[in-house]
């Protein structure tokens, strides 16, 4: 993990590798693959109630424990299924979230996979990222009426832990939005 000491970086990172590395190379870049938006989601409803920088810490035990997020799998999961994640260790062990997940899957193999779901997203944002100017974190805003419009559109399709928060977390992850503030080197507009 690399730590260039980007002057001006958004200071909700801190000076942590993890994080830093996160929001350098991934947070707020447009990410289009329905694959890995479906990780992103999922991962993010994990978050709630929690800070980031657990999932973070765990996102490999979760690609472990989930079969790499492959909703075409996770769609046919069991009880003992969550069984098996309730035990795991590596990840956040929350029958809601889990039994979320794998709703999500369905919901998402429902929708007809990948490309699909991509689209579904991306179409909330008119097929390109929302750019922000906001100059300090207390300006950026926790949800917004698009988070609440998505939130309710893939809680209409089955998907859970996906409240307007959480989808806006996910929003600015995915690059839907660009909240990278005024000034950080990340923001690449």
């Amino acid at each position: 993990m690399r730590d260039e000491g980007f002057e001006g970086r958004c200071p909700w990172c801190g000076s942590d590798p993890f994080y830093v590395a996160y929001h350098d190379e991934e947070w707020g870049r447009p990410e289009r693959d329905g694959r890995a938006l479906f990780e992103k989601l999922i991962l993010d409803g994990f978050q709630a109630g929690l800070a980031w920088i657990t999932i973070l810490r765990k996102r490999e035990g979760f690609r472990a424990a989930f079969d790499s997020f492959e909703p075409e799998r996770i769609a046919h999961y069991g009880e003992a299924d969550v069984a098996r994640l309730l035990a795991d260790p590596g990840i956040v062990r929350h029958r809601g979230k889990i039994e979320a997940t794998i709703a999500g899957a369905r919901a998402w193999t429902k929708m007809g996979g990948a490309e699909p779901f991509s689209r579904f997203l991306w179409d909330f944002t008119g097929g390109a990222p929302i750019v922000n100017s906001f100059e300090r974190m207390s300006d950026v805003p926790a949800e917004t009426p698009l988070s609440r419009e998505l939130s309710k559109a893939l809680k209409s399709r089955g998907f859970k832990f996906c409240g307007p928060t959480i989808v806006y977390a996910f929003m600015q992850a995915t690059g839907m939005v660009n909240d990278h503030l005024i000034g950080c080197p990340a923001r690449r507009v």
